[in-house]
């Protein structure tokens, strides 16, 4: 009646269940877990240049380069089910049409626990450049340096690990030559 094809069969549903509800088990206990990482966010100078962008050749932008110092101890975001962290610098600012801009201009995975006491000096990664090509009559930025903590199972978490404690303007003068 019962053949070996309808034990297996039976066997490895009950197995895959009980795996699932492990998992299911696993997520939500991730959520339960807070952390609260501490750092500090130092913006050393800001220094506009004038430059030729990729895409258009032809066309004169205004890009920045940012200067910063970075402690931070996101040791409290590792636990048994942290597969690694995503860091980010990100800078917020207005233009001068009034729309908010979020920028990430430099980032980091840590993978281990032994790397997450982080003491960054240095400036940004990728290019921060405005979307009008000058930074002329833009407001001041906010910096912040931001996770996300990936786990082995279930959702994403994002926070934030330190804040510059007031917004830096952007320099009025242009440096370099074009």
């Amino acid at each position: 009646m019962h053949t070996t094809y309808a034990r297996i069969n039976n066997a490895s549903a009950f197995l895959s269940s009980c795996a699932m509800a492990l998992l299911a088990m696993i997520a939500v206990s991730s959520l339960l877990f807070t952390a609260d990482p501490k750092g500090t966010l130092a913006i050393d100078n800001v220094q506009i240049y004038p430059g030729k962008g990729r895409r258009y050749v032809n066309k004169n932008h205004d890009f920045a380069f940012v200067h910063f110092n970075v402690t931070a101890d996101l040791t409290p975001l590792f636990n048994w089910n942290t597969k690694q962290l995503f860091l980010y610098l990100q800078a917020e600012y207005e233009d001068a049409k009034g729309t908010k801009n979020e920028v990430v201009i430099w980032d980091r995975i840590v993978r281990t626990k032994d790397a997450a006491n982080l003491a960054v000096q240095g400036r940004n990664k990728y290019a921060f450049r405005n979307v009008a090509s000058t930074f002329k009559n833009v407001g001041p930025a906010n910096y912040s340096l931001r996770y996300s903590v990936m786990p082995y199972v279930g959702l994403l978490t994002y926070g934030e690990a330190a804040r510059t404690a007031d917004v830096i303007p952007f320099p009025s003068k242009r440096e370099g030559v074009a």
